[in-house]
């Protein structure tokens, strides 16, 4: 297989304008690592139209619609239908070193209705995987990557890895996709299922102090930006967060689905999916997910705002995003880039057009140009239960000292004489 020299990835860029910087995290210099800033694109401002472009990490994007890793990246034929599309950019299915180990079953999904329990009718709102990695050779799609950075240079595609608690495997895993021209990697560390027992996905993200290790490993390895893929399933996610920034990664992505039992079949009284009449607990996404995304993705934020407040790092939001209002939410929070993958499940490829023009005409209803124009926005709103009641004391005080109307008749005066009988009038 052609491959490209570690000493062309550092240096190669499609946009020549961005700088080629250095960093230095936690002690590590990081040689290499191109564009870590996160900015709006200039033309915004000049555009009639609102301008969807984002860069992140020196990664320039036509739009923030990024395909989330799972099966809408599986294989080279999808993904290059998803550049077609005019997606922002691909995250493909995660790869390890050792696709032998990987054996899915099915069926491998569930979907929850509105409605009765069961009911064929009805809005999906919910969808369940017990879905493994890529069962595909490494080999195989590392060569699939190969060519779609041929095909679509200016385009950019991330690879996203996991493997098992190895440091020898994780360098090998990243230099060997680094070899194919990718241009970032985001770290699997928040798959709820599949192979816990081997420490991966979760089983790294839940355990701060493995996060901390396999980080540094990957880190340390390297070149492109690296961004980690926090899981759900945490009492507090911003602390596996923190501990993946302060480790080196360029940028962190929330939600992974979360851990859950779809429902029982009330004929058969089996669980779902039901696989020659078992099951086992799988991730949860779709719609129904939405709000609990939001509300991780607000804690990192505001974790991110105040301790890593230099916009070199980056948010990606992910969860239940189907429409152009549900990414707008995301970015308010102040995600960068926003993440779809049952979305496309369940609606194809063509949905990124979708959510563009509903985005822009949420942009044009408040006079955004730019994506930088709102994002984070309505994080100040977000405060304590303790501080909701003190604001909302001092409203009640400031209400009830406003006087309406005049109190006695000595309070009658000549020069204001009309304003006072307007202010008993009751229409």
């Amino acid at each position: 297989m052609a491959s490209l020299s570690l000493t062309q990835i550092r240096t190669k860029s499609s946009f020549p304008e961005l700088a080629v910087t250095r960093r230095v995290r936690t002690g590590l210099t990081l040689p290499g690592r191109v564009g870590m800033r996160v900015v709006a694109s200039e033309s915004s401002k000049a555009a009639a139209e609102p301008d969807l472009s984002v860069t992140v990490n020196g990664l320039h994007m036509p739009n923030p619609f990024v395909i989330g890793s799972g099966p809408p990246g599986t294989n080279f034929t999808v993904m290059k239908r998803a550049f077609d599309e005019g997606w922002g950019a691909v995250i493909a299915k995660t790869v390890s070193l050792d696709a032998a180990k990987v054996i899915n079953v099915t069926p491998r999904y569930a979907r929850l209705r509105a409605g009765a329990n069961g009911s064929a009718k009805g809005q999906i709102i919910g969808w369940e995987n017990i879905e493994l990695i890529s069962d595909r050779p490494l080999e195989t799609m590392l060569k699939e990557f190969e060519q779609l950075k041929k095909e679509y240079p200016d385009r950019i595609l991330i690879a996203s890895i996991m493997e098992e608690y190895d440091k020898a495997a994780w360098e090998e895993l990243i230099d060997r996709v680094e070899q194919t021209g990718i241009d970032a990697i985001e770290v699997n560390f928040s798959c709820p299922h599949g192979m816990p027992e081997r420490r991966m996905g979760a089983a790294v993200g839940q355990d701060c102090a493995l996060l901390e290790e396999v980080c540094g490993w990957v880190n340390a390895k390297a070149t492109v930006p690296v961004w980690a893929k926090m899981t759900p399933n945490i009492t507090d996610i911003t602390q596996p967060a923190r501990v993946s920034l302060r480790s080196g990664c360029e940028g962190v992505s929330a939600i992974n689905t979360i851990m859950s039992v779809m429902g029982i079949d009330l004929k058969t009284l089996r669980p779902e999916p039901c696989v020659e009449g078992y099951s086992t607990p799988g991730g949860y996404s779709s719609k129904a997910v939405h709000p609990i995304a939001l509300g991780k993705v607000m804690s990192i934020a505001k974790m991110m705002k105040s301790e890593f407040n230099d916009k070199d790092h980056s948010l990606s939001g992910i969860g239940g995003v189907e429409t152009g209002s549900d990414a707008a939410e995301f970015i308010l929070l102040g995600a960068d880039t926003v993440q779809v993958c049952t979305g496309v499940m369940m609606h194809g490829y063509g949905l990124v057009k979708k959510l563009c023009d509903e985005l822009k005409d949420f942009m044009k209803m408040h006079n955004f140009s730019s994506i930088e124009d709102f994002r984070g926005a309505s994080l100040e709103y977000f405060t304590t239960h303790t501080d909701l009641v003190r604001r909302q004391q001092e409203a009640i005080r400031q209400r009830k000292a406003v006087k309406k109307g005049l109190e006695s008749d000595k309070d009658w005066t000549g020069d204001g004489f009309v304003k006072e009988t307007e202010s008993m009038v009751s229409n």
